[in-house]
């Protein structure tokens, strides 16, 4: 195999082999540039970058999965921090379903995020359309029984699910001195579950728009998911 190191010349990358083929599978992940612009650097073609991301990625994913803990787990003894992120796409529809979030007012997938007190990534769920809310998302995500036997807290978009949440504003009143101290304290809390998602969406193809096919992405979701346990020494 050529030297990792060497550089890389326009038009001989895809002689190097494997490696660098891999190399281009983590900067479309990290950076998510189009295919074009992905081909001008390594001295390919669109045509060539997506087969090799087709072929590629599901081996990265496969490779790693070892690293990614078992929620229940990683969670023993500990308190879990959960919200949702939107990762948005270009497109507008899955499967009849729709991919607009009203909450974010744009389209993608939604993701739920479990972290611990001190910030770090728990789990990531399998994406549901953006429409769906984040309780629905939680119900879906296999959580709720990873997590059955640990305080969790939540924003009130938890509210029903059994997280600890901050306290709704009474209709027509306001909320009491207690209740805001209360809320304050909550989301104190949560603030490290978005110190998570920040980190995680270092991995550009969830902060940036996806564009890839929609089948796609639970597969991408999973990879990034694997790579970020695997960048925390998990």
């Amino acid at each position: 195999m050529e030297d990792p190191d060497s550089p890389v010349v326009p038009g001989r990358m895809w002689a190097l082999g494997l490696y660098r083929s891999v190399v281009l599978v983590l900067f479309l992940l990290r950076q998510n540039p189009v295919q074009e612009a992905a081909g001008e650097l390594f001295g390919g073609s669109q045509a060539t970058v997506s087969r090799r991301w087709r072929a590629l990625l599901p081996v990265v994913e496969r490779v790693l999965a070892g690293r990614v803990p078992d929620p229940a787990q990683a969670s023993a003894g500990r308190v879990v921090l959960v919200d949702g992120t939107l990762v948005t796409t270009w497109d507008w529809a899955s499967e009849g379903t729709t991919m607009f979030s009203g909450k974010h007012r744009d389209t993608g997938f939604n993701l739920q995020i479990a972290a611990t007190l001190a910030g770090d990534l728990l789990a990531v769920s399998t994406p549901v359309p953006g429409s769906r809310h984040d309780l629905h998302a939680w119900r879906q995500s296999g959580f709720t029984e990873a997590f059955a036997e640990r305080e969790g807290i939540g924003d009130l978009g938890y509210a029903g699910s059994g997280l600890i949440t901050p306290r709704r504003k009474p209709p027509g009143r306001e909320r009491s001195a207690g209740d805001k101290a209360a809320n304050c304290a909550v989301n104190t809390l949560r603030a490290a579950v978005e110190r998570a998602i920040a980190h995680l969406k270092d991995w550009k193809i969830f902060a940036t728009r996806y564009r890839g096919p929609l089948t796609r992405f639970a597969l991408v979701a999973k990879a990034v998911t694997a790579l970020a346990f695997y960048k925390k020494g998990w």
